[in-house]
């Protein structure tokens, strides 16, 4: 039951057998304010990264209702608003915060899942309000709430998707999907959209990346490059990038890319200097042996000890 389509070319992807984008797409969260509470420090550069980043040639922008909370969706709204057509923008519900210092500790609860079906309708005319539009393109679950049945959450989303208020469906895994969760998910809702922790040196979401491949559902991966120990100055591949000429984000990156045809990146960053460094990561080409290459020497480092630590 699931709709796709192969992808046009090895930059592009179809989703929901109806949007082709580009697979490096652009993460918006950095773009709140500090512990991604309240609005932009500095609104202005919030708005000239969102416009740099459509002129840069993104097409996928990703969001949520819970990065403000509110406040990512309006800032987009205000920069690129009214949107191009070929912009495709993916925002989620269904995940609390309790506030601006909820996300710094592993280990502690730092979200908590509420699925319950109208509150995922309320948040789902919030998300129409605030990003000014009168049908998402593509709505996903943040978090699986353990308290609801699945089948409900995802119900109430089919319901508002047969009243033209989402185009499609997918799934975020906060913490994790998995692919049992997926089968289960697909019973309700078409699902066109995984979201799931993978990088380089972290993969546990390689299961669900498989499954969406096999299934043509894009994979979103979420921190793409790790936190500071992956593409930092003492990062895993940092010398390792340093061989090809490139930075280790961009790497980073191109290995994603490279990785299968379904992953669909969204990088974030609240610099414009930053953001076009990773959209040069589109124009890196590694052959087989590269990747092979790359994910051996990481995989080697992260046996000797110097592992990148997961973090959300």
């Amino acid at each position: 039951m699931t709709p796709g389509a192969p992808p046009e070319n090895n930059k592009q992807l179809t989703i929901g057998g109806d949007l082709i984008i580009n697979r490096l797409g652009f993460g918006a969260m950095h773009l709140t304010g500090p512990g991604m509470w309240g609005p932009p420090e500095d609104p202005d550069n919030a708005i000239a990264v969102l416009r740099r980043a459509v002129d840069l040639g993104v097409t996928f922008i990703d969001t949520a209702d819970a990065y403000g909370p509110g406040d990512n969706e309006r800032i987009i709204r205000e920069a690129l608003h009214p949107y191009p057509g070929e912009l495709v923008i993916c925002t989620k519900g269904g995940m609390l915060r309790s506030g601006p210092d909820d996300w710094p500790d592993e280990g502690e609860l730092y979200i908590v899942p509420l699925g319950r079906p109208e509150y995922l309708r309320q948040q789902v005319e919030m998300s129409l309000r605030n990003l000014g539009v009168e049908r998402i393109d593509l709505y996903q679950l943040h978090s699986i709430d353990p308290a609801v049945p699945l089948a409900d959450q995802l119900g109430e989303l089919v319901r508002l998707q047969e009243q033209g208020k989402i185009r499609h469906i997918g799934i975020s895994g906060q913490p994790g999907v998995t692919v049992e969760q997926l089968e289960q998910a697909r019973k309700t809702a078409a699902l066109v959209a995984v979201e799931n922790r993978y990088n380089v040196a972290d993969r546990v979401g390689e299961d669900a990346l498989r499954y969406a491949e096999e299934h043509r559902i894009a994979f979103i991966p979420w921190f793409p490059m790790g936190h500071g120990e992956l593409v930092g100055p003492d990062g895993l591949l940092t010398p390792i990038a340093a061989r090809y000429g490139v930075t280790a984000s961009q790497l980073a990156l191109a290995w994603l890319l490279h990785c299968s045809p379904a992953t669909l990146l969204i990088p974030g960053t609240a610099s414009l200097t930053h953001l076009e460094e990773n959209m040069r990561a589109a124009d890196i080409r590694l052959s087989d042996d590269d990747w092979n290459t790359i994910t051996y020497e990481v995989d080697r480092s992260r046996s000797a000890g110097i592992a990148p630590v997961p973090v959300r």
